[in-house]
């Protein structure tokens, strides 16, 4: 009897416990969720107060470029312009940031061949040295657009930073299958097979974080994209992306 007590009072003790941990956690997480939640808000309405001053800045450089008529203006015009541009960009990447971590559908019909011709233009601007030579077949799919932009541009980024000795970049497209082809100083087996660590880089003189290529795949994994690299030591990096099929 008295161990039948005893048993009894061992059960409530422990229901007593796990309730008292639950209530605990409770106060210290809803606090936290509260937070975050009003971090997200305000991440919105600034995103979107910086949405006015970056397009007010465009269309009166568009404005000033019809009243500019020496070189040197132009040039200067120019790099306003870019410069400008590249603040789109980031702005671009905050909303995509945002969108992910609300778990909003970023999933979207749109051509490769047309996407890849967009993101071209205005890395033209960022990498005006480059000679971007360009083969592109039209491919319809469904993916996550903005996403894709980060990886082309990172892959991109790579290409010029180690490519001191050549200024030419091919991007194909052909067969589902993305190629992005840079002249640089490559990579033997041993780099291949670390370049998508964390803050791994096989050139520690090249400005960056090491962070990029690691990114590049979980994209390629969470979107069912196919991601090669071929690389020879001093003769370039062969990037390949294959979408498969829905």
């Amino acid at each position: 009897m008295k161990s039948d007590s005893y048993l009894v009072l061992s059960i409530i003790a422990l229901c007593f416990t796990i309730l008292s941990g639950v209530f605990i956690s409770k106060l210290a997480v809803d606090p936290l969720l509260e937070y975050v939640k009003s971090l997200q808000n305000l991440s919105k309405e600034t995103l979107h107060e910086l949405n006015l001053p970056i397009s007010t800045i465009l269309t009166n450089i568009q404005m000033l470029e019809k009243n500019i008529d020496d070189e040197k203006g132009s040039r200067r015009l120019a790099r306003i312009t870019t410069a400008c541009e590249m603040l789109k960009e980031r702005y671009n990447e905050l909303d995509y940031m945002i969108k992910m971590q609300s778990k909003e559908d970023v999933i979207e019909e749109f051509d490769v061949a047309e996407f890849v011709e967009e993101r071209l233009e205005f890395l033209k601007r960022v990498y005006p040295q480059i000679d971007f030579r360009i083969s592109l077949q039209k491919l319809k799919i469904l993916s996550d657009k903005k996403g894709l932009a980060k990886v082309i541009d990172n892959v991109v980024d790579n290409g010029v930073k180690y490519s001191a000795n050549s200024k030419k970049i091919e991007i194909t497209m052909s067969d589902r299958t993305l190629s992005i082809q840079d002249y640089g100083i490559g990579m033997d087996e041993v780099e291949l097979l670390r370049i998508f660590d964390n803050y791994y880089q096989s050139n520690t003189t090249v400005s960056g974080f090491g962070i990029g290529l690691s990114m590049v795949k979980r994209f390629c994994d969470k979107n069912r994209i196919e991601l090669n690299f071929n690389s020879t030591p001093q003769v370039g990096t062969r990037v390949e992306f294959k979408f498969k099929k829905i």
